[in-house]
């Protein structure tokens, strides 16, 4: 029997994660009425990550995945601590820290104003090699400045994990090169794509509209009403964080 390559693995794990996210009703496709996030993006599609809590089998088995995804690509004794973004990264991070057997805390998005290291909560760990969990990434703003809260308390932040990553908009993965954190994640909408030509979860002209989107996201928001450029999305993240 041929060894399995890890690409193997990873696109087996992607797509397994996909079937969950449809079978629990987590995938939103809306071309008709877009979403429109932070950043200012507009998007057909949305995708739900806080429904796994409530399905004990399926976190089980995405919690499994994420475990031997961090195990194959970052190594299974390099992270010493595991750390949660407000709000929704803190139940995946205390997961996988309990599955790693590892120290948890987690990362406010703002100081609270007052006590010691107020924007980490259970402890810093500081000069630790620092994990930093979210159940998901569009285009990576949340987690530069997460990692950069870690980094200035002390910690070590190399990389960051979420469930799911959009992998269509620009810029997510440079600027994270850029301050050097590396991203890993179980899928992305095209997974889903190919997991939706196995069964009708959506009408065909939903999947469309969504194909499209993907092809060009940056022409598709702008058509919609929403940001056109990496810059502009950027700008829009930079106001609303100083006002």
């Amino acid at each position: 029997m041929t060894a399995r390559h890890a690409s193997d693995w990873d696109r087996d794990a992607a797509l397994t994660t996909a079937r969950i996210l449809l079978e629990i009703k987590a995938v939103n496709f809306r071309p008709e009425e877009p979403y429109t996030f932070t950043s200012g993006w507009k998007s057909p599609v949305y995708i739900d990550c806080r429904r796994i809590i409530y399905f004990p089998r399926a976190r089980n088995k995405i919690c499994e995945l994420a475990v031997e995804k961090i195990g194959r690509h970052i190594g299974f004794e390099t992270i010493e601590a595991v750390v949660g973004g407000e709000t929704a990264g803190i139940p995946y991070a205390a997961w996988i820290a309990d599955r790693m057997m590892a120290p948890m805390a987690y990362v406010r998005k703002k100081p609270k104003g007052f006590g010691r290291n107020a924007q980490i909560e259970g402890d810093v760990p500081e000069g630790k090699q620092t994990l930093l969990v979210e159940d998901l990434t569009t285009d990576g703003g949340s987690k530069i400045r997460f990692a950069q809260a870690l980094r200035d308390a002390g910690a070590i932040c190399d990389h960051t994990f979420v469930v799911f990553f959009y992998g269509v908009f620009p810029g997510a993965f440079d600027t994270m090169k850029q301050m050097n954190l590396n991203l890993h994640h179980l899928c992305t909408w095209w997974d889903v794509l190919e997991v939706c030509r196995e069964r009708p979860y959506f009408d065909e002209s939903a999947l469309r509209e969504v194909r499209k989107f993907l092809e060009d996201p940056v022409s598709w928001s702008g058509s919609h009403g929403g940001v056109s450029s990496a810059e502009e999305a950027k700008a829009l993240m930079k106001s609303k964080t100083e006002g």
